[in-house]
This record gives structure tokens, sequence and C-alpha cells, in this order.
């Protein structure tokens, strides 16, 4: 699986994920953080984290999957990079920033991770003087969304003032293996790749009995909803990004999971981007008829997996009920066809589906992942069953700091592929939710408006989920429209004015960054509840 983003790599898609990250330097020694105490902080904790030092080795001709090794050559100041925002520096500039430095691709002959530390944030409404931002970069490759926070964790303590950790960095260069080893390396593999595949459908067998039995039995079933209609952002991408989130409370996304029996946080998540996705394709007139899916990633990583690199996920499909207009209505149905996709899921076995990718055999991934691209499979209605992805990643429920700064608020950003031309990432932290997303700037080139949707979409669940009559569902405006007739109402003012104190609760409802002064979400002090 890893081998399988190496392969699907191109100029068009780099395969990397990453974060905005901002941070409040109140908590730092006098209150102010430099670049070279950022340098000394990440020095003084690479021994906490695999994935900064190691760098891929290709095989030549692509014959046996990637090695990691311990870069001979590495450099943290290649890593960790550092600009500014030119004025105003508001919101809306550091969406853009990001969307062009997650554009471009990681150097794959270094350990595959950048930082960007980003000041001059003094406009971004809500937030105070001084704050600045982290713009991470790592390739898909070596982690997944659990792994990840792994990396957190590395690159954040949960003090201010908390000591670099004990004891010597014992970490050790490696040789970067000649070609003649590497082709030695991958004719072992290939000789041993046949009893692997063996053993791989052992394993597989029992969960696919499994399915077919509890399909016999009805315990789920197999339907045409799975597999979505093709909609703008289902064909080949560009090389250009986008990159834009609303922040919610979490205290009220569980309010809203007990709108519908038995539904989860997961399937409010899914149930808002499905409202989102309907406004925004009704408002082009593009809006299918059935409903659109998403693919929403399973973390299968086991305990003593978690410090591992790498991904151990598997997928699920799960669809957005994008039909129905009903809010209330959209998350039962939701619930209901996650359920019975869990269930697929787990009688196949989520793990097993994980192992079989370990099987196949390199060459022939990496060459089928180039045709894909290089024929445009992609526009000619060859790819992904689902229309976008979810990927819900928990982050931490406490304030977390990185070289003395508390983190404010956390946005994930994720890579796209052909076929496949917008992406959301679902992320908590202390009582705050972000829902972001990623997206091609020609199959979106109206970002804020498809924020203004998502808003909309959660507002709406909520006021309904709250006993309150949903209004009629209107036909969103279109992003022209929109600047002119969506100014800020009072409550969101009333809700974005500690500006002194900007990790105080906010007082209900979304914070969004629309309009023409952006507003990243602001995380609350104190322990979740979840």
């Amino acid at each position: 699986m890893d081998a399988s983003f190496v392969a699907l790599e191109t100029r068009n898609s780099p395969m990397h994920i990453g974060s905005i990250l901002i941070y409040n330097p109140e908590t730092a020694p006098d209150g102010f953080v430099r670049f070279k105490d950022i340098l000394a902080f990440f020095e003084s904790r690479l021994q906490l984290s695999k994935t900064m030092r190691q760098r891929m080795v290709r095989v030549p001709f692509d014959l046996d999957y990637p090695y990691w090794i311990e870069d001979p050559d590495f450099d943290l100041e290649y890593h960790v990079r550092h600009v500014a925002l030119p004025a105003p520096g508001d919101w809306r500039q550091l969406c853009i920033q990001a969307a062009r430095i997650f554009a471009r691709p990681l150097d794959l002959d270094r350990p595959p991770w950048e930082f960007t530390v980003v000041e001059g944030l003094d406009n971004v409404e809500g937030l105070p003087k001084g704050c600045y931002a982290y713009i991470t970069k790592v390739h898909h490759a070596a982690i997944d969304g659990m792994s990840g926070i792994d990396l957190m964790e590395a690159t954040h303590t949960l003090r201010p003032d908390e000591p670099p950790p004990p004891g010597p960095d014992e970490w050790k260069p490696e040789k970067v293996p000649n070609p003649i080893e590497l082709l030695g390396k991958s004719y072992f593999n290939a000789i041993a790749n046949p009893l692997k595949q063996i053993e791989v459908a052992a394993k597989a067998a029992p969960g696919l009995a499994k399915a077919l039995r509890g399909l016999a039995a009805k315990e789920f079933d197999v339907s045409t909803e799975m597999i979505a209609p093709k909609t703008r952002f289902n064909r080949k991408i560009s090389p250009h990004r986008v990159v834009e989130g609303v922040s919610v409370p979490l205290a009220d996304i569980k309010t809203i999971r007990g709108a519908a029996e038995g539904a989860k946080v997961n399937d409010v998540f899914l149930a808002i981007i499905g409202g989102a996705m309907r406004r925004y394709l009704d408002s082009k007139g593009e809006l299918p008829k059935k409903s659109l899916t998403a693919m929403a990633p399973i973390s299968v990583r086991s305990t003593d997996e978690k410090n591992a690199m790498g991904n151990q996920v598997a997928a699920m499909i799960a669809p957005l009920g994008t039909q129905i207009a009903d809010p209330i209505e959209r998350l039962a149905w939701v619930h209901d066809r996650t359920t019975n996709s869990k269930a697929m899921t787990d009688a196949m076995g989520a793990r097993n589906m994980t192992e079989m990718s370990k099987v196949s055999p390199a060459l022939w991934m990496s060459l089928g992942a180039q045709l894909y691209t290089r024929l445009s499979l992609a526009n000619r209605g060859v790819g992904p069953i689902f229309t976008t992805v979810v990927t819900n990643v928990p982050g931490p429920p406490v304030p977390i700091y990185s070289a003395g700064a508390r983190l404010e608020s956390m946005m994930g950003l994720i890579c796209l592929t052909d076929g496949m031309g917008l992406a959301h990432v679902v992320q908590s932290y202390t009582k705050e939710a972000t829902i972001a997303f990623t997206a091609d700037r020609e199959m979106m080139d109206d970002p804020e408006f498809y924020a203004a949707c998502i808003r909309e979409s959660f507002e709406q669940l909520r006021d309904a989920a709250a006993g309150n009559a949903a209004p009629a569902e209107q036909k969103p405006a279109a992003k022209k429209s929109l600047a002119k007739s969506a100014p800020k109402k009072p409550a969101a003012k009333k809700r974005a004015a500690p500006r002194k104190k900007p990790s105080e609760p906010a007082k209900g409802g979304t914070k969004t960054s629309t309009g023409r002064s952006k507003k990243p979400a602001q995380p609350l002090k104190g322990p979740t509840t979840e």
C-alpha cells in the first residue's frame, strides 16, 4: 500500500498529506519564538520519530517495492523552511500560500517531509498579533492518518516548558545501496512472493466465506448506491490546488448525533459534507439524482504498530445522501448505509484487505498507475467508484505546544489523484472539529463558496436536531452573488469577538473562513468530553 502511493506520484498528483497548524507564541519564553528556536526544538526531538530521517530508495525498473534507509545526507534546514505572508497577511492569503506549497511534489531522494514556517498572520481574524503557522507536507508512503498523529507527538509537547527527551540520540546513517544490491534483494523477494500470496490467500479465505454467508443471510447488501455518478470532480486533475476549512464545536456534533438513532460522530460529518456537496453542485445545475459517495479510510493499526511508519488502513464506501434535501432524513439514511458498509467490511476482514495489497507485484502496480495517468482514463469514465474522500483523524483532546508556542488550530490537507479532484479531512482538537478540503483549482475556482456550503449544511442540521423547524432548502447563490449577499451575520461577529483571548470558548455556532476577511478555526482550551 505504501508503494502504491509512490507508483501514483506524478507532477500533477504529488502523493503527500499535511496540515495547516497555527501557533500562539504567548506561552513561549518572553512570548516570542524565533526560527532558530524551532530548528533547535525539532533537532532535540528527532530521535522520537522514525519518519524524519529516513529516505526512500527505489529499485531499478520498479522490480520490487522501495526500501527505507537512514539518510546519510540528512539536513534539517532543508526540511524546515521559513516564509512570511505579504501585507495585509489574512486568512485568504494563508490558504493561497498553503495551496501553492502543497501543490509542489516532495524530493523523494530525501526524507519525504517538509515543514514551512509562515509568519505575518497579523490580519487573520480572531488571532492575536505574533501568531505563525506551519504548513506541513509528509509523503503518504511514509504515514497514514494515525502514524501522522505519532509524528505530531514527536514535534509537540504537552507543556510549553517540557525539556528535551533524556538520553543520547543513537541514530546512525546508512549507506545508500547500489543498483546491484537492490536488484539482488528484488530477486529474492520475487522468489518468496508466491509463498506470501499463498499465505495471504489462506488468511483471506475465511473472511471471503464469511462475507458470502453474510450476503446470503442479508446481514448486509451490495447495491448500486455504492457506485457514484460522475461529477466535475471525477476527471483528470491539474497541478493546481485550493484549500479551505470550516470549524464547528464538537458539542454541537454530539447534539446532532442524537437526532438519528444509533448515529455515530462520523455519520454526522458525512451528512454535513453530503449536504454541502448537494448545495454546491445544485448551484451549478449539476446535482445528480443518485447519491454521491465517499471513500472513508479505516485504520487497522494495532497497538504494537503505534509508532511504525507506513499505512495500515482499509477503506469502506459511504453514500453521502446528496439526493435527500431534509438534513435529519439524510443523517438517518447515511447512518443506515454506513452500517451496511461496516458490516460488509467486517465480514471480509479489514486487516485481510490490507494484507492482500502486500503481495501485489511492484512492477505491475507501477505500470498500471502510470498507464492510468498517461492514457487519461479518468476522463474516459474509468476511475474510483466514489466521488470524494472523507477521512476522520482524531487529534489531541488537550492543548499541545511546539517550541513553547501553543497550537491554536489545525486543519488537514490531503492528496488528490486522477478521478478524485476533491477530498476532505475532518480533524478534532480540544473542543473543536475542522472540516477541511483540498480541491483541484480547475474543478473548484470558488473554495470560499464551498466553505459557505459546508457551514450552511452544518447549521441546517444543527438547527433541525435542536428541534427548530428546518428552513426550506433554497438553491445556493452562485459565487459572485455570494460575495454581495452574504455579509457576516451579527451572531457570527459575536462568536468571533474574543480577539484578545482567542483560546476562550466561542459562544455556539460555526466558525468559518468565508468572505473577504478569512478566519481559521479557533480551538478551545480544556479536555474534550469525547
